[in-house]
């Protein structure tokens, strides 16, 4: 069964050490790495991406489909966030970001089990309410007076691809607020506290008809590259492998494609 969690930038690192540091005390009896044939078993801790919400959760489904016996447990949330509760300490097998400035947070430390794997890309899309009332129709049109804009913090790959695509357009805002996360920032659209929101473009795609996706030329000067690799220490190596090879493999492609990611 699917688990997952999210949580606040202000909370992530504490609430990663806590909440999951219990599942780090089980015994190898309780969560084996491998099944008595060799294959994966047990729990597989997964720390990725609030823009993965979705198609990891289908791929998810579909590694406990292909590995009976094991189960995934996801903590999605700011990448920078999980890579701080990594570093930090926080128990997990797999970590995916938004961004390759955000792995090397965990590479530095040497963290990782081997050299990250560039697996998708993702490209900014401006999300508006349904039919796009404010008539916003490029970057630029996000700096007219009256609207309220929202962005992702700059200190998330989401955040700082929007300032990179801001900065290419010469286009400057005072945004309404920062969020913590892609999915927080699409929110505040959805229930119609803002205007209009830089958001991925898989996000937008994910709302279905909750919003609006604008595209913009600038968009392709701020195009992120997503990485995932193994743990060092990992608690479940096998079973963390073995996603990583999911994720990557023609079938991961394939589902992430479906959901709007640039193939990497």
């Amino acid at each position: 069964m699917i688990r997952s969690a999210r949580r606040t930038a202000g909370t992530a690192a504490l609430a990663l050490l806590t909440a999951l540091g219990l599942a780090g005390c089980s015994s190898a009896d309780d969560s084996p790495a491998r099944g008595a044939d060799g294959s994966p078993s047990g729990t597989v801790t997964v720390f990725a991406a609030a823009s993965l919400k979705e198609s990891f959760t289908a791929l998810g489904e579909r590694f406990e489909k292909e590995h009976p016996g094991t189960e995934v447990t996801f903590n999605f949330g700011g990448s920078d966030s999980l890579a701080a509760g990594i570093v930090g300490g926080a128990p997990a097998d797999v970590f995916a970001a938004a961004s390759t400035r955000t792995m090397r947070t965990v590479t530095d430390e040497g963290l990782t089990a081997g050299a990250p794997a560039t697996f998708a890309r993702n490209r900014l899309e401006i999300a508006t309410a349904p039919g796009n009332p404010r008539r916003i129709d490029s970057l630029e049109d996000l700096a007219a007076p009256g609207l309220k804009i929202v962005l992702c913090d700059r200190t998330v790959p989401c955040g700082a691809a929007a300032e990179k695509a801001l900065e290419a357009g010469g286009v400057t805002l005072e945004p309404a607020s920062y969020e913590q996360d892609v999915k927080s920032a699409l929110t505040k659209v959805q229930l119609k506290e803002a205007d209009a929101a830089v958001v991925y473009r898989t996000d937008v795609r994910a709302a279905g008809d909750k919003v609006d996706g604008v595209d913009f030329p600038e968009a392709a000067q701020a195009v992120n590259d997503y990485p995932i690799a193994p743990l060092e220490d990992a608690p479940n190596a096998s079973a963390a492998q073995a996603f990583v090879a999911l994720v990557t493999s023609p079938e991961g492609r394939e589902v992430l494609g479906k959901a709007g990611f640039l193939a990497p």
